[in-house]
């Protein structure tokens, strides 16, 4: 059975709604406003260009130089003629140059239908740049690797590097003049962060509307550790050298650790060969081995693509970093334009799991211990806590450590009373219906374990009531937007324990309702033992006053046989 929900690509589509391109009539800024007008159609986006002119900075200089004047101009009035006509002319004249740029934009624009507007900015360039680019108006800025000023041999110039660095959106460095991006190949890194799939992502946006092929290329070293070694054993003492016991180490990295590199590169591979099915894409793969940077330029040269995507900053970035060395020497170093992703996209866990975690035979026995009827959810809770830790393979001792950390003692004790009733038989879950991959898709949308199985429960009701020998599309769909996190309210697993003892129907959606009631009202995110013990104490009065009301109304008016009677025939719900 197919449990993976099929993803339609205009869902996964860079919002690129509005784009920033910087402009000075170089010719890699040239190449910049073609792919600008590539891109922008794409995705219905509107174009901004922005030129930054320095006429305070000339203002300065000219100052400074006034001293070397010939003696006849640094006379008072004729200094002071001398200051005004070089300010007009310098405003007036780089007021021109700028206007003249981004004409150069709006003409190309206006061809291609393209609505354009003109940002004239005066001050510090690198400064401006970043000032205008991070005002949460756009969502990809433009610009040459190079201005009008670079000199041979240079491939970076400054004001693109401080930028870079400073910039919170996608930015797409253009550094080959003679290379338009449609052309592709695509080529994308992945290392298991969120940004660099965020970057593939849009690398299969770009390649479904320019119809190129990607390729995702993932790079591990497992040199490192071999040079590291032999550096540590040429300072190590004879004693120090027992204590560390160099051989074993290194015998330890070469035949567990470099291999789990390859293992867990390979499975950021596989991720992403899923990530690319779910658009009904194809992608090609390939596994580097060596410095990260280097293995990546190395093939960047031998298959020269249009346009390199790797995520501004990888999986072992801190907070505080702006970028990262491998993005920061590539974006020098190729020749390709290169796309520093920011955008995020997290695969969902059952696929990061199938490609990087295995569980132990231990493990899979423990999990044997948690009746059915929860185990799927409880096996999501381990896999997302491993993940978190960083493990890929769950040991017994894991799972342990994930109860104790995910359920705290009330929440156990809770669970354990559930279980004790389950082993007892004093609960009998639903028998085994068959889904079909349609229902299945749609299950697995639901991301919360706990609105999953509420949800699954209810659709196998609606199609047993049809008559349906199996849980269809159609019997899903009427739940999907009446979930136990509606509103975004979070159930600890003690309070959905508790709530799990109303008697299933009615009265236990009814309970639901006036507790997720109570907890909106009270402005409650996450609902507990106390508020639900609070919300079925609310039940009860209602239910109360409801059935004082009924003793007074004849049972064959409309109404009189109402869910207030029916509840008064299991007065105990919420004992």
């Amino acid at each position: 059975m197919n449990s993976q929900a099929t993803i339609k690509p205009e869902n996964l589509s860079p919002n690129y709604q509005s784009i920033l391109i910087a402009t000075d009539s170089s010719d890699h800024s040239n190449r910049a406003i073609s792919d600008t007008v590539s891109i922008a159609p794409l995705y219905n986006a509107k174009i901004t260009g922005v030129h930054v002119y320095a006429a305070k900075l000339h203002d300065v200089r000219f100052r400074q130089m006034e001293g070397g004047l010939p003696e006849q101009f640094r006379q008072e009035q004729e200094l002071e003629r001398q200051r005004d006509v070089h300010d007009d002319l310098i405003t007036r004249g780089l007021s021109i140059i700028t206007d003249s740029y981004l004409d150069q934009i709006e003409k190309r624009c206006q061809q291609e239908s393209i609505p354009f507007t003109r940002r004239s900015l005066e001050g510090k360039n690198y400064r401006e740049l970043v000032k205008e680019a991070n005002n949460n108006r756009y969502e990809l800025l433009v610009l040459g690797a190079r201005g009008v000023g670079a000199i041979a041999g240079s491939r970076l110039g400054t004001v693109c590097e401080r930028v870079v660095r400073r910039t919170n959106i996608d930015t797409l460095v253009i550094k080959d003049p003679q290379h338009s991006l449609t052309e592709g190949p695509i080529v994308v890194a992945v290392d298991g962060s969120s940004q660099s799939y965020g970057g593939l992502l849009t690398a299969l946006s770009f390649a479904s509307h320019w119809h190129v092929p990607v390729t995702v290329v993932a790079a591990f070293d497992p040199y490192y550790h071999y040079v590291a070694f032999n550096r540590i054993a040429g300072v190590l003492s004879e004693e120090a050298s027992q204590v560390f016991k160099f051989k074993e180490q290194e015998k330890l990295h070469e035949e567990i650790i470099d291999s789990g590199l390859a293992k867990i590169y390979q499975g950021h591979l596989s991720i992403a060969e899923s990530i690319a099915t779910d658009y009904d894409m194809k992608v090609e793969t390939v596994l580097l081995d060596g410095k990260p940077y280097d293995a990546i330029e190395k093939y960047c040269r031998k298959f020269n693509p249009s346009l390199l995507i790797i995520g501004k900053i990888g999986i072992h970035a801190d907070p505080e970093l702006d970028i990262g060395g491998n993005a920061e020497n590539l974006l020098r170093n190729v020749d390709c334009a290169v796309l520093l992703s920011q955008r995020q996209y997290q695969p969902r866990l059952d696929v990061v799991a199938d490609a990087t975690t295995s569980w132990t035979v231990d493990a899979e026995k423990r999990m044997e211990r948690v009746p059915s009827f929860v185990r799927n959810m409880a096996r999501v809770a381990i896999l997302r806590y491993a993940q978190e830790q960083g493990h890929t393979v769950i040991t017994e001792s894991i799972v342990e450590e994930a109860t104790a950390q995910l359920m705290p003692g009330y929440a156990r004790k809770a669970m354990g009373e559930i279980i004790a009733a389950h082993d007892a038989g004093k609960l009998k879950p639903s028998e085994d219906m068959q889904w079909s991959d349609e229902a299945n898709a749609l299950l697995m949308t639901i991301e919360e374990p706990s609105q999953r199985d509420n949800v699954s429960k209810r659709a196998e009701k609606k199609a047993r009531q049809e008559k349906s020998t199996q849980v269809e599309k159609q019997h899903i769909i009427p739940f999907l937007e009446k979930t136990p996190t509606e509103n975004n309210k979070h159930w600890q697993a003690a309070a959905l324990a508790r709530l799990m003892r109303v008697p299933e129907g009615f009265m236990r959606d009814k309970s639901r309702e006036q507790i997720e009631n109570y907890a909106r009202e009270q402005d409650i995110a996450e609902i507990t033992l106390e508020i639900v013990e609070h919300g079925l104490a609310l039940s009860r009065k209602k239910m109360k006053a409801s059935m004082q009301q009924n003793k007074h109304q004849p049972m064959d008016k409309p109404g009189a046989t109402n869910n207030s009677i029916l509840c008064a025939k299991h007065g105990d719900f919420g004992n």
